[in-house]
């Protein structure tokens, strides 16, 4: 008999948006049950905001050591004796073989060569686990980029990428899943009208129908904090105000190739002017994001956040 705890795939508000009813959410959950059993190496992949600590997490608690520990480790900021001291106490955490936990590593995209090198030398290859010296832990892994791109680039070193990936999940962006939306909004609003002791807010038709015409550049992130400013405000419709905003520049745009009002025209040109700026900081960095970010003198998540806001053709944006 299959004892695994399958009613974490089906009841909302267990593991906030790791459910949905797109077709697409319901087989990434069926996956990600199977393979939190074993001790395979998972790479999740999705753009910012899309809930890649989230399925972490979610797999670490579906499996066999969801008692051990939960080490997460940020790639953004590490140096190779930062990433070599990191990954040493957590394997000296995780030395009882039976309690082996999970190390995981977000953005393991922006680890740099020589990182990359070290923990190279940390994980095993294939089946030959636990030597000494070697990482013992269950190894989950996050990245926002197509890290294929990265390789092919020689940017990412094949052999690393191979012994992480594993079994990779792909986590889709909100705007290719918007029969989820009703049901995800319902969530975040029952979670902060409860978190900030406040009426839960209703949404009519009208606001969830501005919310299914908003693209959601930030993902299920940005849909969580719209719904803690209408618990916080009160108001729904005053809320949606700059969404509503928005969402009719975008389709003005799309309509007459130009912005009719001076509003209009002048979030066109910010945004004109953002988007060339960030170019000229990635093509100086040789599109180093982390460096790019000091250039431009915002924080390195602001960065990831406005390349997906302001929409960089594919070859550009998965750099």
């Amino acid at each position: 008999m299959d004892e695994r705890p399958t009613h974490v795939l089906q009841e909302p508000g267990v593991d906030g948006f790791v459910y949905g009813a797109s077709p697409v959410m319901q087989t990434l959950n069926a996956i990600a049950g199977e393979i939190a059993r074993t001790n395979i190496p998972v790479l999740i992949v999705g753009e910012s905001g899309t809930g890649k600590d989230t399925y972490a997490r979610f797999i670490h608690r579906l499996s066999e050591q969801n008692e051990s520990r939960f080490q997460k480790i940020n790639c953004v900021t590490l140096d190779p004796a930062q990433l070599a001291k990191l990954v040493h106490e957590a394997r000296s955490k995780f030395s009882n073989h039976e309690a082996w936990g999970t190390i995981y590593l977000d953005h393991v995209e922006e680890l740099d060569s020589t990182c990359q090198r070290v923990l190279l030398t940390l994980l095993p290859d294939g089946d030959n686990m636990g030597n000494d010296g070697e990482l013992r832990a269950r190894l989950i892994s996050s990245s926002s980029c197509n890290i294929e791109k990265e390789v092919a680039r020689g940017r990412f070193r094949r052999e690393l990428y191979l012994r992480l990936n594993g079994v990779c999940l792909r986590l889709s962006p909100l705007r290719e899943r918007k029969e989820d939306l009703s049901l995800l909004m319902e969530y975040f609003l029952n979670k902060h009208a409860g978190e900030l002791k406040k009426p839960l807010p209703r949404l009519d038709s009208g606001a969830m129908e501005t919310l299914k015409t908003y693209s959601w550049p930030g993902n299920t992130r940005e849909l969580e904090n719209l719904a803690r400013s209408i618990v916080a405000i009160g108001d729904v419709h005053l809320v949606l105000t700059d969404l509503r905003a928005n969402v009719m520049a975008t389709q003005e745009v799309h309509e007459n190739g130009r912005p009719s009002s001076l509003k209009l025209a002048a979030r066109a040109a910010l945004r004109q002017t953002e988007r060339e700026l960030i170019l000229q900081a990635l093509h100086k960095t040789q599109w180093n994001r982390k460096r790019a970010a000091q250039e431009l003198q915002i924080s390195y998540k602001s960065l990831l956040y406005k390349i997906k806001q302001i929409r960089m053709p594919n070859g550009e944006q998965d750099s």
